[in-house]
């Protein structure tokens, strides 16, 4: 339904309960490389359980890769601390690409540079950020909810 985006994922479980995310939704996981781990990983597969299997994940070099080849007219909302425009004033529509930076550092700020009109921030008090497997069950589930 939905296009979960992960551009250089650090952490395996986080990787791994995103899929399961992905899965419960109906939805495509994106990996943008280089990953912090293998797909291997005995972490990633036990954060997804026995599901990771069944996931549609799909890899890419780059995020303009995935972009070129999902052409000019798909919607991509980036999600990022660096916004003042909240995640639900958006209406989402399905195949949606819904797109996440690194556990550590977020989006590239060339990224952000160039789609300023694409940037969405979840908005909280007394900390700077979450876990990203929350981040996106926050934002995805909101997707899903206007769908229903």
């Amino acid at each position: 339904m939905f296009n979960v985006v992960l551009i250089e994922p650090e952490i395996p479980p986080n990787t791994g309960n995103i899929g399961r995310l992905c899965l419960a939704t109906g939805s495509t996981l994106h990996l943008v490389k280089p990953l912090g781990f293998s797909t291997d990983d005995r972490e990633l597969k036990r954060a997804g359980l026995d599901y990771w299997k069944e996931v549609d994940v799909r890899f890419w070099d780059s995020f303009e890769g995935l972009q070129h080849a999902h052409g000019p007219d798909a919607r991509s909302f980036l999600l990022t601390t660096k916004s003042d425009r909240a995640y639900y004033t958006v209406c989402f529509q399905p195949g949606d690409f819904l797109v996440f930076g690194r556990e550590t550092k977020g989006l590239p700020e060339t990224l952000l540079a160039a789609n300023p009109k694409q940037l969405l921030t979840i908005p909280m008090h007394g900390t700077r950020s979450l876990n990203l497997a929350t981040a996106v069950a926050i934002v995805l589930f909101e997707a899903m909810r206007q769908q229903r």
